[in-house]
């Protein structure tokens, strides 16, 4: 592999201009794609095999033109004080915002509060629902525009109005901090080298990937029905992946200059050495991302296939765009060591700092001689941070868990307030009674058990469909819907209805946002062991191919678990018990979003296994070269540490960015990833592993002869590159004598 990809590195420096002119080409073709397509709406969420989404389902064709899964607005009406909302003047003005509802051409229906009994017993609080044809996402501006105008106009003859419900969803923005995020991956980049030029390569190429991956999305949203979050985190983690490939190319062209090579022979070289390293990287997190898709949740498998599309074009970029900008660059780019004017940089600088070791050799050493202690303090503090993990409570946000200040959140607590806790997590029940001998009979049972149950406040009468086989019924529980006690609830009813369908051949079923919830929480939980077994097995295989080694790899996949749990138990400090939720913007605590911990587990194991194809390829290449093992660790970290530490700095800056979004998603996400990538790299990675590889010695390297000789030689330490005819670097010298 080092070679095909060093004369990749030499034909795209070589060759920069028809290199550059694909690239552009591709980028303009996304952008125009991008331009001309229609609007991402929210992807359609559907869980299938779970019991809520073949109720749906069973609603779609029983209940045609119900629009189950449309957009619902509440407008929740509250009377000033001393006043009732059944006074005439009160009731005058519900009646006109009714009306004025039910006239857009997107509505199906706007329920009237005096006729539906949608009045608190106190008679202080009413609220109507509207329902759509189209989720909340697809809504026109103008829909949504005319809601709020109604809750306006509500409001200025006297009453207290908030609007509920998913027809306010929005796209989410992701604020200044996104910004900063690559503010700091510059100026890092700048400190890496020295240099305005050679910092902005990686800048450039993240962001052309980064167009060309987000603007193709964008183009296919419609199509393939992709969600707007589907680009964001396409956005945040190809961002990251991209300057940091092209990172770890850039440095070591550098160091291939300061050992006296051409530029175009350097190209090649860096290219063919650390571009292995980079397509191993990217592979794992492509097999990471892809492999989402074995939880069988269509939206996430969406979101994982879109990032791996990102993160591949990423990879191509890294190992053709970087070279032929180098090209471009010329001499503007100094070998490592040369500083530009802009740190300072001279010739006694130089000379000082050539004799004494960098801060990565001085921090190896150390652990090298103190690996017990270093090893036990990395896990002892990964283990602390963890703990809060096993006080993980999983659940899908709703607009209890928005922040106080939207109105959203303020017609949630008014209609709890109004109408009890449960009032906004209603279960809908679905009586498949076409096998009964008497439907009506048989939906009058379930009815009846479902009243005699615990944590029931209401049942309302059934509804039946034109054919007179399937019926809904509404019950509203007790307790708040993210509620250990509204979970039970569902469990019971559902067990109720086995008995039914045995005693009348009706068959049952429990849907809703909150019986959702739950069967959404339940599966990913059951897709988390499978999911790791899947992806980390074939990232273990893959990483004893790239280092021919057994306990290399099995250490790998150790640290990431650490780190992995260390940055879930400090999601859960964080969004769940509140810890510095006000300097990280966090609103509103809960339950932590039921994909967040596979989702993380995902990426950050395929970004975890970049640190380590990066640094301990580094390793295994003096290990190969003749040195001892405890010295190789030291020439891995005197080479490698100082682009790691860089990388992990950028990518940290990157998804902390995210932070300052308004979707909390987003917003979890991006402080999740950002800790674990933290975490994974200064712990584990610039800790741990040179603790323990220190601790094995020779027998880190150890690989079974027979595996060894099955194994194919994929030559990531570019070997291979020796072999090179030794005149190729005059022949450059000569022909770049000639191009000045």
């Amino acid at each position: 592999m080092a070679t095909f990809l060093y004369k990749v590195g030499r034909f795209a420096f070589r060759r920069r201009h028809f290199v550059a002119l694909i690239w552009v080409a591709l980028l303009t073709l996304a952008g125009v794609g991008a331009a001309g397509a229609p609007a991402a709406g929210s992807s359609s969420f559907s869980i299938p095999g779970t019991e809520a989404q073949k109720a749906f389902d069973l609603l779609e064709q029983r209940f045609p033109g119900m629009s189950a899964d449309g957009a619902t607005g509440r407008v929740v009406f509250k009377a000033p004080a001393g006043e009732k909302m059944t006074d005439a003047g009160n009731k005058a003005t519900v009646e006109k915002t009714v009306k004025e509802l039910s006239d857009g051409s997107e509505v199906v229906s706007a329920s009237d509060p005096y006729k539906a009994h949608a009045v608190s017993k106190d008679g202080t609080i009413a609220y109507t629902s509207v329902k759509y044809k189209v989720s909340g996402m697809e809504l026109k501006d103008a829909s949504r525009d005319a809601l709020e105008q109604a809750g306006k106009d509500a409001r200025g003859a006297g009453l207290t109005v908030e609007i509920g419900g998913d027809a306010l969803q929005t796209t989410p923005e992701t604020g200044a901090t996104e910004v900063i995020g690559i503010a700091v991956a510059a100026v890092v980049l700048v400190i890496t080298f020295g240099s305005l030029i050679a910092a902005g390569l990686p800048l450039l190429t993240a962001l052309i990937g980064v167009g060309i991956g987000v603007s193709t999305i964008t183009a296919l949203a419609k199509a393939l029905d992709l969600g707007s979050t589907t680009s964001t985190l396409a956005m945040m983690i190809g961002l990251a992946v991209g300057i940091d490939y092209a990172l770890f190319i850039v440095s070591r062209y550098r160091a291939e200059l300061a050992e006296g090579r051409a530029r175009e022979e350097a190209a090649g070289r860096a290219v063919g050495t650390a571009g292995s390293a980079v397509v191993f990287a990217g592979l794992t997190v492509v097999i990471a991302l892809v492999g989402l898709s074995v939880v069988n949740i269509p939206m996430l498998t969406k979101m994982g296939v879109a990032a791996a599309g990102t993160v591949a074009i990423a990879v191509l970029i890294a190992l053709t765009m970087i070279p032929a900008l180098l090209g471009y660059a010329g001499r503007k780019v100094k070998p490592a060591g040369q500083k530009s004017r802009l740190l300072g940089g001279g010739r006694a600088a130089r000379k000082a700092a050539e004799g004494r070791p960098n801060m990565g050799t001085r921090w190896a050493s150390f652990v090298v001689r103190r690996p017990v202690a270093v090893l036990l303090l990395g896990v002892i503090g990964l283990g602390a941070a963890a703990v809060p993990a096993s006080s993980l409570e999983l659940g899908l946000g709703d607009d209890g868990s928005q922040p106080t200040s939207t109105t959203q959140r303020r017609a949630y607590d008014l209609l709890s307030e109004g109408f009890g806790p449960g009032f906004n997590g209603p279960l809908m029940i679905v009586v498949d009674a076409k096998d009964s001998d008497s439907p009506k009979a048989a939906v009058g049972k379930v009815a009846h058990d479902i009243k005699g149950l615990k944590d029931v406040v209401t049942v309302t009468p059934a509804q039946f469909n034109k054919a007179g086989d399937t019926a809904t019924i509404t019950v509203i529980p007790d307790s708040k819907p993210s509620s250990v006690t509204t979970e039970d609830l569902v469990h019971s009813i559902r067990d109720a209805g086995a008995h039914i369908k045995a005693d009348t051949g009706a068959k049952v079923l429990v849907t809703g946002s909150t019986a959702m919830n739950i069967d959404v929480s339940q599966k990913l939980n059951d897709a988390l062991i499978p999911y790791l077994v899947l992806v980390v097995g074939l990232a273990f295989l893959l990483l004893i191919v790239v280092f021919r080694s057994i306990l290399v790899p099995l250490k790998a996949a150790l640290g990431f678990l650490l780190s992995v749990m260390a940055a879930l138990g400090a999601v859960v400090a964080v969004f769940q018990w509140g810890w510095l939720s006000g300097l990280l913007g966090v609103e509103q605590t809960g339950p932590v979003m039921s994909m967040m911990p596979i989702f993380m587990v995902g990426v950050v194991f395929g970004l975890a296994m970049d640190y380590e194809v990066f640094l301990v390829t580094r390793m295994r290449e003096a290990y190969v070269q003749g040195e001892k093992p405890a010295q190789a660790v030291v020439t891995g970290f005197k080479h490698g540490a100082r682009v790691v530490t860089a990388a992990a700095v950028i990518m940290t800056a990157v998804f902390s960015g995210f932070i300052g979004s308004s979707e909390s998603m987003i917003k979890m996400i991006g402080f999740g990833l950002a800790i674990a990538v933290f975490f994974d790299a200064f712990i584990v990675r610039m800790a741990i592993v040179p603790a323990v590889l220190a601790l094995l010695g020779k027998r880190a390297w150890w690989l079974p002869k027979w595996l060894d000789r099955a194994l194919p030689n994929v030559d990531v330490e570019g070997e291979g590159l020796k072999n090179l005819d030794r005149d190729t670097r005059d022949d450059d010298e000569d022909r770049e004598l000639a191009r000045a």
